[in-house]
């Protein structure tokens, strides 16, 4: 991403968002729905009803950064509306999510246990 600030955590609207909306539909959303401050240094993801678009709300310094991921195959693995509030995951979750993973998943890789070899 370009900002500078430094992101303190990502929130997901679960369920599909009007991507129509803009910066001030998105603020508003934040701030009326989820009641969260959208001046913060919080990512703040929406997706559309068919899961292959993504808009990305973000406050930097003196303005807004809008984001926005489209998938040309495959859709984004996200929350439906029956996921209570916004979802707040960690960027390494976000990271996933972005990679067309699960932000669900326990861990990145299998555990291996370590053998010494003499």
């Amino acid at each position: 991403m370009l900002s500078k600030t430094p992101i303190q955590h990502v929130y997901l609207a679960a369920g599909a968002t009007d991507l129509r909306k803009s910066i001030d539909g998105l603020a508003a959303i934040i701030q009326m729905s989820f009641q969260l401050n959208p001046f913060s240094s919080n990512l703040f993801v929406f997706c559309n009803r068919k899961r292959d678009k993504l808009k990305i709300l973000h406050w930097d310094h003196n303005g807004f950064w809008l984001y926005y991921r489209r998938l040309e195959k495959g859709v984004f693995q996200w929350p439906d509306e029956r996921t209570p509030g916004p979802l707040c995951i960690t960027p390494r979750q976000f990271s996933w999510l972005l990679d067309g993973l699960s932000f669900e998943q326990k861990q990145a890789h299998e555990q291996v246990s370590a053998k010494i070899m003499v």
